[in-house]
């Protein structure tokens, strides 16, 4: 099956207009965004380098060009405008969850780098939504008899780590922060999604009209596994944040095996034991 006939992940023009709804609301809900603002300048305050060039791939950009100001916004499309060699910092910024093809993105990020050049990357991933995803689910069962994708499939940490390797980076480092959020009902979840521009944009979601009935099915459904204490519900995002550097001439290199010339149990000053042979032999 060539790249032309696997199903589509996501609806780009469902996306953009969500993604447009929530830059127009009164009342945006991009605190995830905020939470990623403050893990990057945590990550970049571990760096002893000043970024000249960065650039900020993303599906807000005006959130982004307003927290980093000095950085070239571009979006999160499928062929992203950048140019070779062009940055010595990319950020991908919570749009790689949407991606159709995630390796693809983080090989365009890594060629856009100078040579040891620094990409960090966040992402929606792990546990994320899962109990919204279960509720509706078997709302949807017991309500029309089927089911539907409604909730975006998350990427796992491990996956992800992985995919910074594929596309080429060097000293690859994956980690996972969570933000649990407390919701009056569902309903109040839900709007928020609405907010941050979230809500189904999957290629393959249902085009008919939902009916309340199961929505409001689900919401009784998710205050009973996602309760609260005082009557509230709990949503829990979490977030991976990618980092790899660009291949460069003076970033030091893993020795090969078998040339070490120093044990490991002399380095560390401690006694080596040898293990009993309990094969009989």
């Amino acid at each position: 099956m060539t790249a032309d006939q696997r199903p589509r992940l996501t609806d780009r023009f469902a996306l953009e207009a969500h993604r447009r709804r929530a830059a127009g609301s009164a009342d945006p809900a991009l605190f995830l965004h905020d939470d990623t603002v403050d893990e990057l300048q945590e990550r970049l305050s571990d760096v002893n380098r000043v970024f000249t060039r960065p650039v900020v791939v993303t599906g807000h950009p005006d959130f982004w060009a307003k927290a980093m100001p000095n950085a070239r916004i571009v979006a999160d499309d499928e062929t992203l405008m950048l140019e070779p060699g062009a940055h010595d910092l990319v950020v991908h910024a919570l749009a790689l969850h949407w991606a159709e093809d995630p390796v693809g993105q983080l090989v365009q990020c890594r060629r856009a780098l100078e040579p040891d050049g620094l990409f960090l990357g966040f992402t929606l991933a792990g546990q994320t939504l899962a109990t919204l995803r279960t509720a509706l689910a078997e709302a949807e069962v017991a309500v029309r008899g089927g089911l539907s994708p409604r909730v975006l499939p998350m990427g796992e940490i491990r996956d992800l780590g992985g995919l910074l390797q594929r596309a080429g980076f060097t000293m690859p480092v994956a980690d996972l922060f969570t933000r649990n959020v407390s919701y009056e009902t569902a309903f109040h979840l839900m709007r928020d999604l609405r907010a941050m521009g979230e809500t189904n944009a999957l290629a393959g979601r249902p085009r008919h009209f939902t009916s309340r009935a199961l929505f409001k099915r689900a919401a009784e459904i998710y205050s009973e596994t996602a309760a609260l204490p005082g009557g509230r519900v709990g949503a829990r995002f979490d977030l991976v944040s990618l980092t790899g550097w660009s291949p460069g001439p003076d970033q030091p290199q893993p020795k090969r095996p078998g040339s070490a010339t120093t044990r490991l149990a002399d380095a560390l000053g401690s006694q080596e034991t040898p293990l009993p042979d309990l094969s009989g032999n």
